[in-house]
């Protein structure tokens, strides 16, 4: 692809500027929709932003990029959350930060019975569950005998871009497809081909021109270089670390080493040089 005037969705600044802000909150309504298949009366009309949850030693570590808490017209609690970096737990803490969300509406009177469903939404720029060949996967609590869906607040999706495989924008089928593709390469978007990519939705359109980069102050364009870079430096620090955690006589620890940076969206070039694997055999992971 050719170089876009577009920057990346999966940037700390730029995920909050496209979804967590009052002023394209339209956008995050319709991806809500598009990703949560809300359809007809089910359909969110309205969302208020509420202050993230995040644990203060969490939020000191994680690189993820920004927690997004709204409540819509039915008081339905909706998460976001965009991870780059793969971390031990993270599927956890997408449970913790449910059930926090939903603890938190019982503070005043323990009115259990008004308790709102709580659904968590993650987008992850890494594997994270590698017996899962789909992209996309839906987690709700069914009975074990009856499958019948008694306990409904909560509910969990979560988008792996490493499990999306299409690279053109001819390719893309609908319009979660073309949700998916915005993060994965909006980036390398150009002109041209965005307008095959929009066609009829106008929201796509706006979500876009939000990464336009020549509408970015300079005060903004130096607050998403500083958040490149931190996500930057955590990623190389996390290689090295996984790179001194092993025997480098064990060729077994350097194929462990090497998949977890693919999963990490490491580049092959850094992967040979930590790992001392040849390119033909990191290539062959690849597969």
């Amino acid at each position: 692809m050719a170089l876009s005037k577009f920057l990346d969705p999966k940037n700390d600044c730029a995920f909050k500027r496209i979804f967590g802000s009052v002023g394209n909150k339209d956008i995050l309504i319709h991806f809500l929709n598009d990703i949560l298949d809300l359809r007809d009366i089910n359909k969110i009309t309205d969302v208020s932003f509420l202050s993230p949850i995040q644990d203060p030693t969490i939020a000191s570590q994680k690189q993820s990029i920004v927690d997004v808490l709204c409540v819509d017209s039915t008081g339905v609690h909706t998460i976001v959350e965009m991870q780059v970096a793969k971390t031990t737990g993270f599927e956890k803490r997408a449970q913790y930060y449910a059930a926090k969300a939903y603890s938190n509406q019982a503070n005043v009177g323990d009115q259990y019975h008004d308790l709102k469903g709580v659904v968590f939404i993650a987008i992850t720029n890494f594997i994270l569950f590698p017996n899962k060949l789909a992209y996309k996967s839906d987690h709700i609590t069914f009975d074990k005998i009856t499958f019948e869906h008694d306990l409904k607040d909560f509910s969990f999706t979560f988008i792996e871009l490493p499990k999306f495989h299409k690279t053109k924008e001819d390719q893309l089928e609908n319009i979660v497809e073309k949700w998916i593709y915005f993060f994965k390469y909006a980036n390398e978007t150009n002109e041209e081909d965005l307008q095959k990519i929009i066609g009829n939705d106008v929201i796509i359109g706006r979500a876009y021109n939000e990464l336009n980069q020549f509408n970015w102050t300079e005060e903004e364009r130096l607050a998403y270089d500083q958040a490149k870079k931190r996500t930057d430096d955590y990623l190389s620090s996390l290689s090295q670390k996984l790179y001194e955690g092993i025997q480098i006589g064990s060729l077994q620890g350097k194929i462990e080493v090497a998949k977890t940076m693919l999963a990490n969206n490491v580049d092959v070039g850094t992967i040979v040089k930590f790992t001392g694997l040849s390119l033909d055999e990191i290539k062959k992971l690849q597969e």
